[in-house]
């Protein structure tokens, strides 16, 4: 009984993590400014180390907090304030604010739906279960660490090819108006 009820815990807090970071994601999207984004995207890192953490995966949920969100999102607050992005004026979100939030609804009602559907039937029995977090948790860091570990590297291009794009683009301006 108490194992069912731990177990039914453990589902309930995966979904609202799974959902808060889900909605994290959507911000990412909607919002123009960019250290809105950005603690959006610090949100998005802690819930999915949440997930991790829920998943039985502490180390990954543990360099997840400490990596992802204490080091490369600093990084990447820091090269925000380092470029001087100044506020937008006028709208606080972008135009793709309602096609976002039109597909978080769909993720969101395709997830209740696939919630719904795997809840087991109250004659199951928990210990025989075909697919469950331990297992998924297993294949992920038998078959998935390498593609997890390529994300950081992902990101790291990411910021230098936001960098050069940035610095042409002054160097264009700075030639149109003194040039």
């Amino acid at each position: 009984m108490i194992e069912t009820l731990l177990q039914n815990i453990d589902t309930l807090l995966l979904a609202l993590f799974a959902v808060c970071a889900l909605a994290g994601a959507a911000l990412m999207i909607v919002l123009r400014q960019p250290m809105r984004v950005a603690m959006a995207l610090i949100s998005t890192m802690v819930f999915l180390g949440g997930i991790y953490g829920l998943l039985g995966v502490h180390f990954i949920a543990a360099f997840q907090v400490l990596i992802y969100v204490g080091a490369v999102m600093v990084f990447m607050v820091y090269v925000i304030m380092l470029l001087e992005v100044r506020e937008a004026e006028g709208r606080d979100y972008s135009g793709l604010l309602l096609p976002g939030l039109a597909g978080f609804v769909l993720l969101l009602g395709t997830m209740g739906i696939g919630i719904w559907h795997s809840l087991p039937p109250h004659h199951h029995n928990a210990g025989n279960e075909a697919y469950g977090i331990s297992k998924f948790s297993i294949s992920f860091l038998n078959d998935y660490w390498l593609h997890f570990e390529l994300t950081s590297v992902l990101l790291l291009a990411a910021v230098v090819a936001a960098l050069a794009v940035i610095r042409v683009s002054r160097r264009a301006n700075h030639k149109r108006r003194h040039g």
